[in-house]
């Protein structure tokens, strides 16, 4: 029974003949024969096996329906959904059945509940799905130009895996007019082909000769393979090798490399094949040093260098050059090499010290010699001629003090502190083309002497203390540095002794000889010592030791230390200041003149005046910077009769120090003649600019005054108190119980205010001096500003002090 399927997969018509054979056998099982074409594509439908094999479709899940195959893949499933039998990996014919020429694949199918098996035989049909194929794709024959024709060739025939009518069928060569083919059979229907040579050969007109072989099968349609056939025709050994000259003359360097390629020699054969191949080697007319120094290729001709030149040993070297072909009868050809060796510059400089002297004092003196070199070569002529040269850089020359002997000479003063020590390369180098050279380098140590004195950073110090500071406390570091070394370099500090007001400067400072630390010994008072000036030197431990020194300024800071003293008006330690004035003073008379020393720096010692307390603040104003107290006013009936002021001094350092009198006046309704007119006189005086001289003076003055001031004293009260004609009552006058009168500036006071006026205008840049009045009556005690010529006195800056004997 033969049925037709027609199953469309994946989008392709598939065209399947199914042939089913049923046969009943003893066991009741039948046989189901396929055919399919090989190459099938997976998921094509071979059959409905459920169909085929009276199967219901809905069963076939729940029977679990399985395929069996004998083969060692599964080339086919069932599809237990719709009972088809389809391909599920695509089978080439060619592999599963190489060598048969029918293909047959056997498998079960078997189901359960109940067991049942069926025999399935699947024929797989071969199509044309292969070429012919040589087994080489190019031929190679070596035919020589004396063959015969008729000569027969094998060639090697062509392979296709197809069977049947899809095999080779027949061949083809492409047109030449030499050859031919002719196919024959063989016993398994297989083709082939020899190769007939139909017209002898000749090499001169044509070598090569290229067939092409084409093999052809007897599918639909038919495919083809090609072989390329490459006949070449052998010559016959009728040429000898040739070289291209006779004779070579080569020019080579002595010391030349081993293997160094010396020339190669290329000889020329007209045949081919064997005969063209040639072989060098040297004839027997070549010595066996030539052949010992140099090797020759036997296949290329190379010649090249075997052992080292030397050019004091052989000059040339002949040899003769024999090139022999491979043929049956070998051909031969001869030529001559000489080799002509040409010196070179091949030994290097030597340089040999002969003596060297390190280490050296840094003090060697100019032109000593420190080391003796000798140089030498092995080659002659410019080879042999040697420069030896040092660094230009180098406080160093080379002199020649004969054949090839040279001295390293000091040229220029050495340093140690600059370049501790010397590298000295001496180079050597000869006049070959290329030069060589070789270099030798010693070091040259410096010993040090003792020629750096130490050195301060500085050459003047200025330093600041203030006042009142601690004993021991560190002023400064005074650090010299000495650039020599060992003891040469270790320092010692002390102080230059200096005596200042009988007391040595080791008594006020002391410096750490180590370290250069400088202490003071004492606390120092601005008011007593303002600065000092002294050295300190430095000196070294070498031999002979070497010192430098440094100048020091201890400048003392002043400390706001000293309470303002008030000097006017005076009064004794405690008291009150009483003073006396007429109820008639005009608006703006000076009443009284505070005046106040401090002895403290300028900044210190500025003093400031002002009430601290004051009875009627519309009465009297006191003047913050000379200590001026004046009316601002006349007296009325409703002042009282006694006002009291008290008056503070500050100073201006901080914090600030003070110092405070009261002045108690009282007015009174008649007043003392005032002498008017006051003589100035133009005095000449010197600028004091010591206040122990002040003082010094001062004290003079006042025991001198006091002296006076108790005579006077006496005098006076043994004498009634007159008024003067010369002087009538005027309104200004100011009267009190020490018989003061302060008018426009001027003070007429007893001697008891001589030695603090003199110290408070002094100390403002004034001068003061006494001087009589022409009659004799008074004393006049005068301040003049410093910068006053002598022939000038300004009203408004001088003032009169004057006292009555």
């Amino acid at each position: 029974m033969i049925m037709e399927i027609h199953t469309v997969t994946r989008s392709q018509r598939r065209y399947v003949s199914i042939f089913l054979l049923s046969a009943i056998v003893t066991m009741a099982f039948a046989v189901t024969h396929y055919s399919i074409p090989e190459e099938m594509e997976e998921g094509s439908v071979v059959s409905n096996l459920a169909t085929d094999l009276g199967l219901d479709v809905k069963a076939l899940n729940k029977r679990k329906v399985r395929l069996e195959i004998m083969a060692n893949k599964k080339y086919l499933e069932v599809n237990k959904e719709t009972g088809d039998l389809y391909i599920q990996e695509r089978m080439d014919r060619e592999i599963l059945c190489a060598s048969k020429t029918t293909c047959f694949l056997k498998l079960d199918a078997i189901i359960e509940n109940p067991i049942r098996m069926f025999n399935i035989e699947l024929e797989i049909m071969d199509i044309n799905d292969n070429a012919p194929e040589f087994r080489r794709d190019v031929i190679h024959l070596d035919i020589s130009e004396s063959t015969a024709a008729g000569e027969r060739f094998s060639l090697t025939n062509a392979f296709d895996p197809d069977v049947g009518t899809n095999s080779i069928k027949t061949y083809f060569l492409s047109e030449n007019e030499h050859f031919a083919i002719e196919i024959q059979s063989g016993r398994d229907g297989s083709k082939f082909t020899d190769l007939i040579l139909t017209k002898s050969l000749d090499r001169e007109e044509q070598a090569l000769h290229n067939l092409i072989l084409t093999a052809v099968d007897g599918g639909v349609p038919a495919r083809s393979g090609t072989a390329s056939i490459i006949v070449r025709v052998l010559d016959t050994n009728d040429n000898s090798p040739q070289f291209e000259k006779e004779s070579y003359t080569i020019n080579l360097t002595e010391n030349s490399p081993i293997g160094s390629l010396v020339v190669k020699l290329n000889a020329k054969d007209a045949d081919e094949g064997s005969n063209s191949d040639i072989v060098y080697s040297f004839s027997l007319y070549t010595s066996e040093k030539t052949q010992e120094t140099f090797s020759l290729n036997p296949e290329n001709g190379e010649i090249r260098v075997k052992e080292m030149i030397n050019y004091e040993d052989f000059r040339i070297y002949d040899m003769e050059i024999v090139a022999t072909d491979k043929g049956v009868n070998s051909l031969s050809g001869k030529c001559k090499v000489r080799i002509l060796i040409t010196d070179m510059n091949d030994n290097h400089p030597e340089i040999s010290i002969k003596s060297f002297t390190s280490p050296v004092k840094e003090d060697i003196a100019v032109g000593t010699v420190i080391a003796v070199v000798s140089v030498s070569d092995k080659d002659s002529g410019e080879n042999g001629q040697i420069d030896i040269d040092i660094s230009d850089e180098l406080p160093f020359t080379l002199k020649e003090s004969s054949d090839n002997y040279y001295e390293l000479v000091v040229s220029e003063p050495l340093d140690r502190e600059k370049v501790p020590e010397y590298d000295i390369t001496f180079t050597v180098t000869d006049r070959g083309k290329p030069p060589l050279s070789d270099n030798e380098t010693m070091t040259l140590e410096l010993l040090d002497i003792n020629d750096n004195v130490p050195q301060f950073p500085q050459s003047f110090y200025t330093i600041k203390v203030v006042e009142n500071n601690a004993p021991g406390a560190l002023l400064s570091s005074l650090t010299a540095h000495d650039p020599d070394l060992h003891e040469n370099q270790y320092l010692v500090y002390f102080i230059i002794e200096k005596e200042i007001a009988n007391t040595s400067m080791s008594m006020l400072f002391s410096i750490n000889p180590e370290n250069g630390n400088l202490y003071a010994l004492k606390t120092f008072d601005y008011e007593i010592e303002k600065e000092f000036l002294f050295h300190i030197e430095a000196r070294d431990s070498g031999v002979p030791p070497l010192s430098s020194n440094v100048t020091v300024h201890i400048i003392i800071m002043d400390q706001n230390d000293n309470t303002p003293l008030i000097v006017s008006p005076w009064r004794a330690h405690g008291s009150v200041v009483e003073e006396k004035i007429p109820r008639s003073t005009d608006k703006g008379t000076l009443i009284a003149k505070v005046i106040a020393i401090d002895t403290d720096s300028v900044h210190n010692s500025r003093i400031t005046y002002q009430f601290l307390q004051n009875t009627d603040a519309t009465l009297f104003s006191l003047d913050q910077y000379n200590g001026e107290i004046r009316t601002m006013r006349m007296f009325s009936y409703r002042d009282s009769r006694h006002q009291r002021l008290v008056v503070i001094a500050k100073d201006n350092g901080e914090p600030s120090l003070s110092a405070t009198v009261t002045i108690k006046l009282s007015t009174v309704e008649t007043a003392l003649k005032t002498y008017a007119d006051l003589t100035e006189v133009p005095l000449e005086y010197d600028i004091f600019s010591d206040l122990n001289l002040y003082l010094v003076i001062g004290l003079g003055s006042v025991s001198f005054l006091l002296l006076i001031t108790i005579l006077v004293t006496i005098v006076l009260k043994c004498q009634k108190a007159k008024p003067s004609k010369a002087a009538p009552p005027c309104r200004n006058s100011v009267i009190s119980e020490r018989n003061s009168t302060i008018a426009d500036s001027t003070l007429v006071s007893n001697d008891a205010y001589w030695y603090s006026l003199f110290l408070a205008e002094t100390r403002k840049g004034k001068l003061v001096v006494r001087q009589p009045v022409p009659k004799g009556a008074r004393y006049i005690v005068s301040s003049i500003p410093r910068s006053t010529g002598l022939t000038e006195t300004s009203d408004s800056a001088a003032s009169t002090l004057q006292y009555s004997k």
